[in-house]
């Protein structure tokens, strides 16, 4: 029975928990420490943190705030948000985060990847690419929070951070975020076929079976916001997991 990691993906704003939806109309839905504590109790595989604030306000990671958040983290950590010189990602690791998470630096300074590459390894440094249709519905890679088109197509992005040292990717879209429409299958299915790295699918999950589907189309891990912090139909506040049972019966069996 093939094991599939099942990330929850937290976004913190002016240092509180928010969650968006398509990048915008963020909902602000409490602590990063408390959320951190109750996916401890819930055994989660990974948690990822992207602190969408950083970039917009041209500032570093706010390392007291990550340093505290990984004291409390009992699984593997992965950070990302205004990330851009070798000497943060050493002071990240220094601090307890296993993996680094570039976006935008990734797009404006390539050799980021490479450098952060070869001082603490492939499988460290993630790209994170997010990803919407244009007018003439071809994808495109965003940075910026979303609000800046590269003009670049993802899957030619994708092999291009391949080739500069990325040894993961999280693949985001845009378009799919907060929706619980479920994931961008097409889209998964294509970076993922042409690149030789896990790509960790994110944006749209509001079902287990959802993390079935990106796994078939390729992924190779699937991440999720909304679907954990918030109980539908009313969109109420509730940190949640899916307990190991039903992964088992509804995605790990599907893949054997």
């Amino acid at each position: 029975m093939k094991r599939i990691r099942v990330i929850p993906a937290l976004l913190i704003q002016q240092g509180g928990l928010v969650k968006s939806v398509k990048f915008k109309d963020h909902t602000y839905v409490g602590d990063p420490i408390n959320a951190v504590k109750i996916f401890n109790e819930k055994e989660v595989d990974e948690i990822v943190i992207l602190d969408i604030s950083a970039t917009a306000e041209r500032r570093g990671p706010d390392l007291v705030a990550i340093r505290e958040i990984a004291s409390e983290a009992f699984m593997p950590l992965g950070y990302g948000g205004g990330i851009t010189k070798l000497s943060e990602i050493k002071e990240l690791i220094r601090i307890g985060v296993e993996k680094v998470i570039l976006n935008t630096a990734a797009f404006v300074n390539p050799l980021l990847v490479s450098d952060g590459a070869k001082y603490v390894g492939s499988q460290s440094i993630v790209v994170s690419i997010d990803v919407k249709k244009n007018f003439w519905g071809k994808y495109r890679v965003f940075v910026e929070n979303g609000k800046r088109d590269t003009g670049l197509d993802p899957v030619g992005y994708a092999k291009q951070m391949v080739s500069r040292g990325a040894g993961e990717f999280i693949l985001n879209s845009i378009e799919r975020d907060g929706t619980f429409l479920g994931y961008d299958t097409d889209l998964i299915q294509a970076v993922s076929t042409a690149v030789d790295v896990p790509v960790v699918a994110l944006g749209g999950a509001a079902t287990v079976e959802n993390f079935a589907s990106a796994v078939q189309c390729g992924a190779s891990a699937v991440a999720a916001g909304s679907m954990f912090v918030f109980q539908l139909p009313h969109r109420a506040v509730l940190i949640s997991y899916p307990g190991q049972k039903e992964l088992k019966e509804k995605l790990f069996s599907r893949l054997v």
